[in-house]
């Protein structure tokens, strides 16, 4: 018998709330930066899908502080967005320009 699934991570902001769809992160000395794909369920961003960069602390709480990465941990998170299709698809559109409108 296998683990069971932990409950997706939810969040909710002024716009709408939903959940973390996919999520790429990485852990340093400092904080863990984390890339998020957000899937808004409910309120006026129902039906659609935002990216978050954020990070949290060692304990696993959610920081509301710039995201600054150092480029020495740059592979380290492309390594963790090879495990985010959806995610790597829209920051490739952000990249190379163009749009993806829809991420299923």
């Amino acid at each position: 018998m296998g683990k069971p699934k932990a409950p997706p991570k939810t969040f909710a902001l002024h716009w709408g709330s939903g959940v973390i769809e996919e999520e790429a992160q990485i852990a340093t000395p400092y904080h863990c930066p984390t890339i998020q794909l957000l899937r808004f369920d409910a309120g006026d961003a129902a039906g659609t899908y935002e990216i978050r960069f954020c990070h949290y602390d060692h304990r696993g709480r959610f920081q509301r502080s710039p995201l600054i990465i150092a480029e020495e941990h740059l592979p380290a998170l492309r390594a963790a967005l090879r495990r985010t299709p959806k995610l790597r698809k829209l920051l490739s559109a952000l990249v190379r320009g163009g749009g993806q409108r829809d991420v299923e």
